[in-house]
C-alpha cells in the first residue's frame, strides 16, 4: 500500500522557517519525481516545488523561488521541504504527491500558518 505522510507544519511568525517532510512507503521512491503542493482556504491546490528522481533536478513556483528548497533522501525515502523568510501569503495546506508504478499518491497534508 502507498502511504505518503507529512510532518513538520506549524504557526510561524512572517519571516520564520519551517521544514516539511514526507515519508513515502510501498513503491519505489528512488526511481521517482516527487512533489510539494499547497492549498490556502479559497483557493486552488497549486505546485510548489519538483525534484527529480536523483534530486538533480528542482523546480519551484515564481513565488517561493529563493526562499524554499526541495531535497530528498533516497536511503530514507524522504522528500523534504526548507520553507525560510516565510510570508502570511505562505499559509496553506503543503501537500506531498508523487507518480509510481500503482499510480499518483497524495499525502494527507499538513498545515502551515505564518502569522504574528
Amino acid at each position: 500500500q502507498v502511504q505518503l505522510v507529512e510532518s513538520g507544519g506549524g504557526l510561524v511568525q512572517p519571516g520564520g522557517s519551517l521544514r516539511l517532510s514526507c515519508a513515502a512507503s510501498g513503491f519505489t521512491f528512488s526511481n521517482y519525481g516527487m512533489s510539494w503542493y499547497r492549498q490556502a482556504p479559497g483557493k486552488e491546490r497549486e505546485l510548489v516545488a519538483f525534484i527529480t528522481s536523483t534530486g538533480v533536478g528542482t523546480k519551484y513556483a515564481d513565488s517561493v523561488k529563493g526562499r524554499f528548497t526541495i531535497s530528498r533522501d533516497n536511503h530514507k525515502n524522504t522528500v523534504y521541504l526548507q520553507m525560510n523568510d516565510l510570508k502570511p501569503e505562505d499559509t496553506a495546506v503543503y501537500y506531498c504527491y508523487g507518480i509510481n508504478e500503482y499510480g499518483a499518491s497524495w499525502g494527507q497534508g499538513t498545515q502551515v500558518t505564518v502569522s504574528s
